[in-house]
């Protein structure tokens, strides 16, 4: 596994949903070494208990930096309200990048003040999520749904399939019906069925994808570390999974068109730790 040192930056999420935002991080700075790492024989993150995650997304980080990592994107919605603040006490120098749902921009966008937050039960259940309604949406009426099943459709690549479409059917339309305009996505795997939703919750309901704007906060904090962006041509992304390389090679391709060969990593489950197998 190589990277280039002092312009390595470390993504991780459950699944393939940090795809959503490795594509726009490499789009904003295709000369920055990106390494992605899918744990995906733990997906999905949002079933399982806060400090399952906690451990999960210890293990990942160092791992990341054991490879020369110098920021870490949390790409994972859940994995950021259940271990960014642990992570960030338990790794001061290092500087971390993390999703939160987009509360505070929905509630500047809205006219109605009525807002529609699609996320994962581990996230609703984290403190940062808590602490973003009381901040910013005391004055905005909030409806949340979890939609159930969505993670593991997109993860099988059932971004168009009438069970799909069922499913975000029945989390959207009751939300319209008390009449949301705006829509957060709370989930770094729902952007990648944004046609869908976008279909469903028709033309006059704004939907926010907050991985542009991860995508720039990382951009900056590169430049405020001082960590060097010294490449001249693009560099492509290096992938890595916990889980079946074959169907996160495909799913690559296909939410990403890049043609690549994901590397394989394990856990010991004992010690908690990752290993990268080599061929």
């Amino acid at each position: 596994m190589s990277t280039n040192q002092g312009q390595y930056v470390g993504v991780f999420d459950s699944g393939v949903g940090g795809l959503s935002v490795i594509r726009e991080i490499h789009r904003l700075l295709p000369q920055v070494s990106l390494l992605y790492i899918a744990d995906q024989a733990h997906v999905p993150y949002g079933k399982r208990q806060l400090e399952e995650i906690r451990s999960f997304s210890l293990a990942i980080t160092h791992f990341l930096l054991s490879k020369g990592a110098r920021l870490i994107v949390v790409a994972c919605n859940t994995a950021s309200a259940a271990a960014l603040s642990a992570l960030r006490e338990t790794l001061p120098e290092t500087p971390f990048v993390g999703m939160e749902p987009a509360v505070k921009p929905a509630t500047q966008q809205t006219e109605n003040g009525i807002v529609g937050v699609l996320a994962t039960p581990a996230t609703f259940q984290g403190r940062m999520y808590s602490t973003l309604v009381e901040r910013f949406a005391k004055n905005v009426k909030l409806l949340t749904n979890t939609l159930p099943g969505l993670v593991e459709a997109v993860e099988r690549g059932e971004l168009e399939s009438p069970a799909t479409r069922l499913i975000l059917k029945n989390a959207i339309k009751p939300m319209l019906a008390q009449g949301v305009d705006t829509l957060v996505l709370g989930c770094t795997h729902f952007p990648f069925v944004l046609p869908l939703i976008r279909e469903i919750a028709g033309p006059d309901v704004k939907v926010i994808d907050p991985a542009p704007a991860i995508a720039r906060r990382t951009a900056y904090l590169l430049e405020q570390s001082a960590i060097s962006i010294a490449a001249e041509a693009e560099i492509q992304p290096v992938f890595a999974t916990t889980g079946d390389v074959a169907q996160f090679k495909n799913a690559i391709h296909n939410l990403l068109n890049i043609e690549t060969e994901p590397i394989q990593l394990a856990w010991n489950e004992t010690a908690n730790q990752l290993t990268e197998m080599r061929k």
